[in-house]
């Protein structure tokens, strides 16, 4: 299905092709890069890096959503992410994204020059962060969530996860719609490893053409997940491999590949310039119709 052309500030997302949003962690504890990035000139130096590497958005985070994760104060994250997202907005031509629970600090970041509100549903009710997003309007990224940090590990519990995850999604929309954020500013994320076990991620992943079908562009964030090194990606034959975070690059391109072979329009990843060429390849295939995908 066409998705309609997606302008953020000076650029235009015309879906041609995907689009890779680079993940900047300015937090001292994220699962896989925490304290790498943080303060103003590390954040500025890696996002240059990432945009070099053919990053198309920066996405920047303040509190990790890792599971089991203390909370951070608001006071604590705007000082972490707004003079960050600020150096971003003058420096780079590339919308910048902010992450975030907390509609303080949405609103703070988006008058700061972002043009993304990635929303990770661990926190502020969607009709705070979605008045937010509409009062800049900004383009919503919804996903999938279920409790806090704290507790999605006990709130991993489906009957059939394809179905929940899209039929929640759905209800989530029609809550930002309410709160004034238009629907051809919505993407919508299914949440791999929020609330989710590496076999729950593993079907969303297989599946996406059901996300797909809701109507709205699709952004996947599989890079360095847990999933990836699950008992359920360790199929009969192959020896178990339980590769750190920052050692599972194989994996992640793995997972984009998969999700660009379905139609998958945002990619969300640690590793660009990787995950840029797995992408590629996984998009000239998707033309070619390898893997069920579609031309786009």
């Amino acid at each position: 299905m066409p998705r309609s052309p997606l302008h953020l500030h000076d650029v235009t997302w015309d879906w041609s092709r995907p689009y890779l949003l680079g993940v900047l962690n300015v937090t001292p504890d994220s699962f896989s890069d925490g304290g790498r990035y943080v303060g103003v000139d590390a954040a500025v130096d890696r996002a240059a890096a990432m945009v070099a590497d053919g990053a198309d958005a920066l996405d920047v985070g303040g509190e990790s959503t890792r599971p089991g994760a203390p909370p951070v104060g608001e006071s604590e994250e705007l000082a972490r992410v707004v003079p960050v997202v600020e150096a971003l907005a003058r420096r780079f031509e590339r919308p910048v994204s902010i992450d975030t629970t907390k509609a303080a600090v949405a609103r703070a970041a988006l008058a700061a020059g972002a043009s993304l509100l990635n929303d990770v549903g661990t926190g502020d009710a969607p009709e705070a962060l979605g008045a937010a997003a509409a009062e800049y309007h900004a383009v919503y990224v919804a996903m999938h969530a279920r409790g806090t940090p704290a507790t999605m590990g006990s709130l991993a519990r489906y009957t059939d996860v394809v179905a929940e995850v899209c039929s929640e999604l759905g209800a989530l929309v029609e809550r930002l719609v309410a709160a004034g954020v238009e629907r051809g500013r919505v993407i919508l994320d299914p949440g791999l490893g929020f609330a989710k076990t590496g076999a729950h991620s593993l079907a969303l992943l297989a599946d996406l053409a059901a996300l797909r079908a809701l109507g709205y562009p699709v952004c996947v964030g599989p890079s360095r997940k847990s999933f990836i090194v699950s008992d359920d990606a360790h199929p009969a034959g192959w020896a178990r491999d339980d590769a750190g975070a920052d050692a599972r690059l194989g994996g992640t391109a793995a997972a984009v590949t998969a999700a660009v072979l379905q139609g998958a329009e945002v990619l969300r990843v640690h590793d660009v310039a990787a995950m840029r060429q797995a992408a590629r390849v996984a998009h000239a295939l998707a033309l070619r119709g390898a893997g069920g995908g579609h031309a786009r």
